[in-house]
């Protein structure tokens, strides 16, 4: 019998070597919580009726589901968790207001949110990334208000996205050619990571991908009508996000180099604390880039309703306060400025106490930001943590495979376990292509790990032409500091709340032993609304947990028009898990088309 291999790499069950007594046992401890399981758990919309029927296993009682109602189509863009209708509760200081703010249980919505009227499958890709269909994203006011800066431009029926932005007019590759010039690093795979707030329409992302560097997008759900939305729908990776008062959701030392191209941060202002946000998510030796206001003042500072005076103090203020960070500037040429951040804490250690900003403390964990306020002070470097700093890391790509020396500092972790899990995952998504055809027909682009370990499943697609958001739960392990020590991308999010992405965003969503793990904290309901929510009509969904969880999700399911099907692992029937495979129904707005008839594929 081949080896049970249980979600190696869910934290919780770090174990890679069950047998078949431990599945024996599970099954009857199941039994024995089965109308905790039943009744508490797993839960019925409020407006649905529903009587026990049972698993397989005959012992745990599941919840027949009524069909969820569809939403008001003026919901079709609708972001739980950054609603533009709920701001006014919130503080305007530092738009606050715009940060994370999910409503409460009993406020979620139950029911399906609707594509637009017209909406079409998205082009595949590598064409999305200069076009999209404009009844997918049907927004005329960033097309008007931005034309002048080459963002896109409605030709017909589709968006075209020629690659402009504020600071580069010749066109985003131009752009980055002279950055290239400036930061040899991004040529030879020193630099993989990167991190571009207040991104516009990720274009600076987008030109980035085809040099072997993933690019987080980040950009606020703002007045700028859903940059982010035209980001995901030209397949490059975005999500939405502002540097206010809460830490963004990445752990410490992860991204090789961030940029800021005309974001309008107030980087002096508040003591300096977005800087320093930045500072601490930015790998020791990594590279901070910044142009428009008032990089180059002497040439710009008229066009941008200034005066040269004020944008010459602007600069000197923000040299001052990277030098008292340890920042040495790298490189400043026309339009760029590129500093370097220290690599060790020798410089930090040097200076005198009264230095601002000041050492952080041990209070807060510098790897924790889920929901944790900002910080005016520089977070040190790890002590023994050399290989964590640009250039000492492996380049890209042998760092995919290569186990960091962050390993040695999160508990339950180590450099076997590490190979295991990359091992494991190969052989897991070798088996998912033979059940997926849409692998082979190259219309999969944007995926999602929603509970991720290591990265390994994310790692075992790096030859396909798609990129993953591996995301890891704030409850469990901090191990998405590893993710991105192997040159892969991530964020936090508990699957309690909504994620910070618009709708139809996912081409893809895989899903192994989240619900078994935090099944005591979210509800399944509520995760699947979820995951509709942000999966494209006619997207994927891979879920891989214990059978009597894939029962109730095919139930819950088949409540949201999805059509699922149930396969073994790749360990065969004897494995305790399996898989359900569901494909969301292509449906129109009974609104928009006027009919009662159920949707079709």
């Amino acid at each position: 019998m081949k080896e049970n291999t249980t979600r190696p790499g869910q934290y919780g069950l770090f174990g890679l070597g069950k047998n078949m007594m431990s599945m024996v046992v599970m099954v009857l401890a199941l039994c024995a919580v089965s109308f905790y399981l039943g009744g508490a758990y797993y839960g019925i919309p409020e407006n649905s009726e529903g009587s026990a029927v049972f698993d397989r296993s005959g012992c745990i009682p599941l919840q027949k589901v009524e069909p969820f109602p569809e939403c008001n189509i003026t919901l079709q863009d609708m972001t739980p968790c950054t609603d533009p209708k709920r701001w006014n509760r919130y503080p305007k200081q530092r738009l606050a207001f715009r940060e994370r703010h999910c409503p409460s249980r009993s406020d979620r919505l139950q029911c399906l949110i609707p594509p637009p009227e017209g909406y079409k499958a998205p082009i595949p890709w590598p064409k999305s990334k200069d076009e999209c269909w404009y009844k997918n994203v049907p927004y005329e006011w960033i097309n008007s208000v931005k034309a002048n800066q080459n963002w896109l431009k409605k030709q017909g029926e589709k968006f075209i996205f020629p690659g402009g932005g504020t600071m580069f007019p010749n066109g985003v590759s131009e752009y980055v050619d002279r950055l290239e010039n400036l930061v040899p690093g991004i040529k030879d795979g020193t630099i993989r990571t990167a991190l571009d707030t207040g991104c516009g329409v990720a274009s600076w992302g987008g030109d980035l991908l085809d040099r072997g560097i993933l690019t987080m997008s980040l950009a606020p759900r703002d007045n700028h009508e859903a940059q982010v939305q035209f980001a995901l729908e030209r397949g490059v990776p975005a999500m939405l996000g502002i540097i206010s008062t809460q830490r963004m959701p990445y752990p410490s030392n992860s991204f090789d180099m961030a940029h800021c191209s005309r974001c309008l941060i107030p980087w002096t202002e508040f003591g300096g604390v977005f800087l320093m946000e930045v500072d601490r998510v930015l790998r020791p030796g990594g590279f901070w880039v910044l142009s428009g206001p008032p990089i180059n003042y002497q040439e710009h500072w008229k066009g941008w309703e200034t005066t040269e005076e004020a944008e010459k103090t602007l600069l000197d203020k923000i040299e001052k306060l990277l030098g008292d960070m340890c920042y040495k500037r790298y490189a400043m040429k026309g339009d760029l400025a590129v500093w370097q951040k220290p690599k060790d804490n020798s410089c930090y250690e040097d200076r005198n106490e009264d230095v601002y900003p000041p050492m952080c403390d041990d209070a807060i964990e510098a790897d924790a930001s889920w929901y944790v306020p900002m910080r005016p002070c520089v977070v040190p470097q790890h002590a023994g943590m050399k290989a964590l700093a640009v250039g000492a890391t492996p380049k890209w790509p042998e760092r995919l495979l290569t186990p960091p020396d962050r390993l040695r500092i999160i508990h339950g972790t180590s450099a076997g376990r590490f190979n295991e899990d990359t091992k494991i995952w190969k052989e897991r998504v070798k088996h998912y292509k033979r059940l997926v055809p849409e692998f082979k027909q190259g219309v999969i682009r944007n995926v999602m790990d929603m509970y991720t370990a290591f990265g390994g499943f994310a790692a075992a697609l790096n030859d396909d032409p798609v990129w993953v958001m591996n995301v890891n739960s704030p409850y469990a392990p901090n191990t998405l500091g590893i993710v991105y020590d192997r040159g892969l991308i991530g964020t936090y999010n508990d699957w309690c709340e909504a994620f910070s992405t618009y709708p139809r965003t996912y081409d893809l969503l895989h899903v192994a032993g989240l619900f078994s793990e935090e099944g005591h904290r979210c509800e399944m309901k509520d995760v699947m609304l979820e995951m509709d929510r942000i999966l494209r009509q006619g997207g994927l969904a891979i879920i891989r947990d214990g059978h009597a969880y894939l029962e109730q999700a095919n139930l819950l399911g088949s409540a949201m028009r999805w059509k699922c099907t149930r396969h073994d692992t790749d360990v065969g029937p004897e494995d305790s898990d399996g898989l359900l495979i569901c494909r969301k129904s292509f449906w129109q707005s009974k609104e928009v088309t006027g009919s009662d008839e159920e949707p079709t594929e």
